[in-house]
């Protein structure tokens, strides 16, 4: 069966863009491996579940019940620890994204940014939204000393999302919304170097209209919003390589 290994932090990621990966690649009938920093399960942002500003930030009603399902799945209540990850046993790696501050030891893990390196070096398939791609341009390869993401065409949580986001609850959340002092976009782009691609995508996101960028292995997105989109490439990608599923 073809396997994709979802790491998370053991708080405050963002509900739909792990649930929703995860029910359209269970749909598809592809395993999902959960793997957090200790190997305890995690609880996703209690505020983007319930949703703030008047329901204008959080989870759907749609995608909070799809994450209470994932919620219950024996394989999210008992995860792997980051330790315990062996590459050769998943086909691809989706990096969930997330604002609050316990997503920090998630995309400061320096020993989840040397498995990332590793499915870049066995060409698997690499998926990315929000903040997942912090993750990313925090993996430096040893076989050049740059990050993952040198020379790549890519997208993440852009400097308007952000800015959006961080405007929208500060009256509320304070600086919840920003993780850290500088742009997810900025980070990324410095990664990316002189040859690399960022894509801002369409100026007004919309559910209906999932913004996904491909780059080789690599798929990235923005925001909640793409998810579904995300997770419909990984799939096409994943049974593309395993003729007959």
């Amino acid at each position: 069966m073809t396997r994709v290994l979802m790491p998370l932090p053991c708080e405050d990621f963002e509900p739909t863009e792990a649930a929703v990966p995860w029910r359209v690649l269970r749909d598809a009938g592809i395993e999902v491996v959960f793997a957090t920093p200790d190997g305890t399960t995690a609880a996703c942002d209690p505020k983007a579940l319930a949703g703030v500003v008047f329901g204008q930030i959080g989870a759907t009603a749609k995608d909070a019940a799809t994450y209470r399902e994932m919620a219950a799945d024996p394989a999210f209540v008992k995860p792997i620890s980051f330790a315990s990850i062996d590459v050769t046993q998943f086909d691809a790696l989706h990096l969930p994204g997330g604002h609050a501050p316990g997503m920090r030891p998630y995309l400061e893990s320096t020993l989840l940014q040397e498995k990332a390196v590793e499915f870049f070096h066995a060409n698997k398939l690499v998926s990315a939204i929000c903040h997942g791609p912090i993750v990313l341009a925090r993996a430096i390869d040893p076989k050049t000393g740059r990050s993952v993401l040198s020379g790549r065409r890519m997208t993440g949580l852009t400097k308007l999302l952000e800015r959006a986001g961080f405007w929208l609850t500060v009256w509320t959340l304070g600086r919840r919304f920003r993780t850290y002092p500088a742009y997810v976009q900025d980070e990324v782009v410095e990664a990316q170097g002189s040859t690399g691609l960022f894509e801002r995508g369409p100026v007004v996101p919309s559910y209906s209209n999932p913004f996904v960028v491909a780059d080789g292995n690599l798929l990235t997105a923005r925001w909640p919003g793409d998810a579904q989109g995300l997770a419909e490439r990984m799939v096409e990608r994943l049974q593309a390589a395993t003729p007959g599923r």
